[in-house]
């Protein structure tokens, strides 16, 4: 046995046991040699960064992806929608049907007798001209409005198609369309063949040497010829003042009185960063500021720095603290007024609720009333610029404004200009290029061409906290670490909305008759966001809707609120006028021009809004 028990030891293999780590000993090898995985994680990052922001460059600012995900998103709803698709090629067959019954028709009686079988919508102004009505062009834009229409059909009430994805396609469909309307050509478009034909070919020639000029100043960054004749400080910003105060971010200006007495409580004006203050101090006739000041009030504008890359990192916060609460305190250090008027444009106005609720909820009181010109509070319906606004296109604009530290003046016209590429593009070609007449440059056209930058951080936060996730509405903004709400609001509100505003839709900007717990005197005023604003009295064709709601009355709604308002003629701003005398107190002494710790610095319209 014992022997046995020997020889299976000696021909028993021995097993060799090898020694592993365990997975909690494991230390994960480096990504690269020298770079850990942090590091390895911050590069590729910026590779994606850097990648997006040349990306940016070819598409205007528009995430591919973006786009991407509202074409696959309708295409596959579409698919899946085969009574949809019944529905659509019968539509196709009846709008043809429509057409060769309108030709028809055309050849037998006369296309003056033949009513058209669709017509323009109410702001298409492509084809009123009368030479539209001649065969073939009357067969060609009606071909091409049904087209349109088609295509609206084609790309609306597909069942389950999200609703922003739904208005993104539409949109681009439309954009696209307009690219191919026979105005936009030569061969296709009658009133553009008939001057060629009187001018022997001259306005082609005018055409083409306005587009030589244009490409050049494009590519040169100059500014349009028209323009030199309109100047900051000569003929544009006139209005007599001082600046008495300058920091990082703003100077305030303080503006000479023009009457004799004036109300103890000044008006304080904020305007929007994304564009310059002084569309509120145009020419001699139609200043904001002017008029102000000839009702008796002692007038002070922000007017904001032009950022750059030093000033990435600006945030939200830092335009509330560096702006309206510093002007604020600069404001009642100068006057000696316990209360002021506090009125915000568009993105102004924006940030004067923040501030607003902010210093209600500290019981900072010094707001007498706040006036909104064209302000958004909740972004929930912001119009077509929400086409824009989600996680993929904002993460995109965000790497595009990381590689300067801010996002560039002709990035956000380009996005304007897509808004509204019939007035502000397809016009023009043809107007311009095509007809060969240059439209005579104007105030309001020439500080429009006068764009500003945004800082990145700003930009940003601006996009995910109001437009993206709402948080003012919701309650969910925090200021100083703390949630604000409008509800805080005590002092009264003005606010104004425009009828054809496509920045802040009025439907929208009237919200804050929702929002507040205060008196509301809400103006519906014809025009756009910005014209609809400068509105000076005597400006021809100007009418304007208003209705009070006072604190407890019930809620309407925008379209009751529409039938309930009284309509005028003419412009609003005596009426907001009327509306800060009654909740003034009496005219007296003038104020001094700043005071010992705000002195004058230099004269308005200062440095800051001359910045390029």
């Amino acid at each position: 046995m014992a022997r046995d028990s020997s020889a299976r030891k000696k021909t028993t293999p021995k097993l060799k046991v090898v020694d592993r780590p365990s997975a909690k000993a494991a230390a994960p090898a480096p990504a690269y040699e020298g770079i850990d995985a942090d590091a390895a994680s911050q590069m590729a990052q910026m590779i994606d960064r850097a990648a997006h922001a040349a990306m940016a460059r070819g598409t205007m600012g528009l995430s591919p992806a973006a786009l991407w995900n509202a074409w696959a998103d309708w295409a596959l709803h579409l698919a899946a929608s085969p009574g949809k698709q019944l529905h659509l090629v019968e539509k196709a067959l009846r709008k043809q049907t429509r057409l060769w019954r309108y030709a028809t028709q055309c050849a037998a009686a006369g296309q003056h007798e033949t009513p058209p079988c669709i017509e323009p919508l109410a702001q298409d102004r492509r084809f009123t001209s009368e030479a539209w009505q001649k065969p073939p062009f009357n067969l060609i834009y009606q071909n091409f409005l049904l087209t349109q229409q088609w295509w609206e059909e084609a790309t609306t009430g597909i069942s389950g198609l999200s609703k922003q994805h739904e208005a993104s396609v539409s949109f681009a469909a439309r954009q696209v369309l307009d690219v191919f309307s026979p105005s936009n050509y030569l061969a296709t478009n009658p009133e553009v063949i008939e001057r060629t034909v009187e001018e022997r070919g001259a306005n082609l020639k005018r055409g083409f040497q306005a587009f030589v000029d244009d490409w050049q100043r494009q590519i040169s960054d100059r500014p349009a010829a028209e323009s030199a004749e309109f100047r900051v400080g000569e003929n544009l910003a006139t209005a007599k003042g001082k600046v008495v105060l300058r920091n990082r971010l703003m100077e305030l200006i303080q503006y000479e009185p023009t009457t004799d007495t004036v109300h103890p409580e000044p008006v304080l004006i904020v305007p929007a960063w994304i564009m310059k203050y002084y569309i509120l101090d145009l020419s001699e006739h139609n200043s904001l500021v002017r008029w102000l000041t000839g009702q008796g009030y002692t007038v002070f504008m922000i007017s904001w720095k032009n950022p750059d890359s030093e000033d990435r990192d600006l945030v939200m916060d830092d335009y509330r603290k560096l702006g309206i609460m510093t002007a604020l305190d600069a404001v009642q250090s100068i006057t000696g007024s316990e209360q002021i008027h506090a009125a915000g444009y568009c993105l102004g106005g924006t940030l004067l609720q923040i501030a607003a609720a902010a210093m209600a909820r500290d019981n900072d009181d010094r707001l007498a009333t706040i006036t909104l010109m064209a302000a958004q509070a909740d972004f929930s319906e912001a119009g077509e610029l929400m086409l824009f606004i989600n996680e993929s296109q904002v993460s995109f604009l965000e790497d595009m404004m990381w590689a300067k530290g801010y996002l560039a003046s002709e990035q956000m016209a380009g996005a304007f200009q897509i808004l509204r590429s019939n007035d502000l593009v397809w016009s023009r070609i043809q107007r311009e290029y095509l007809m060969g007449d240059r439209a005579p440059m104007f105030d309001l056209l020439a500080w429009n061409a006068d764009a500003t930058r945004m800082p990145y951080r700003m930009h940003s936060e601006y996009l995910r906290r109001l437009f993206l996730d709402n948080d003012l509405s919701a309650g969910k903004f925090d200021v100083d670490g703390r949630a604000i709400a409008l509800t805080d609001i005590r002092a009264p509100i003005f606010a104004v909305g425009t009828e054809t505003d496509h920045v802040a839709p009025w439907r929208s900007a009237y919200k804050v008759q929702l929002l507040t717990d205060t008196d509301v005197t809400f103006v519906l005023t014809s025009g756009g966001h910005n014209a609809g604003i400068v509105s000076e009295p005597g400006h021809p064709r100007r009418y304007y809707r208003i209705k009070e709601t006072r604190h407890g009355d019930p809620y309407l709604g925008p379209e009751s609120w529409l039938e309930a308002a009284t309509q005028h003629q003419g412009s609003w701003w005596p009426e907001w006028g009327d509306w800060l005398d009654a909740r003034s107190t009496k005219p007296g002494a003038v104020p001094p021009m700043g005071n010992e710790d705000y002195p004058p610095m230099s004269d308005a319209p200062g440095s800051y809004v001359l910045q390029k």
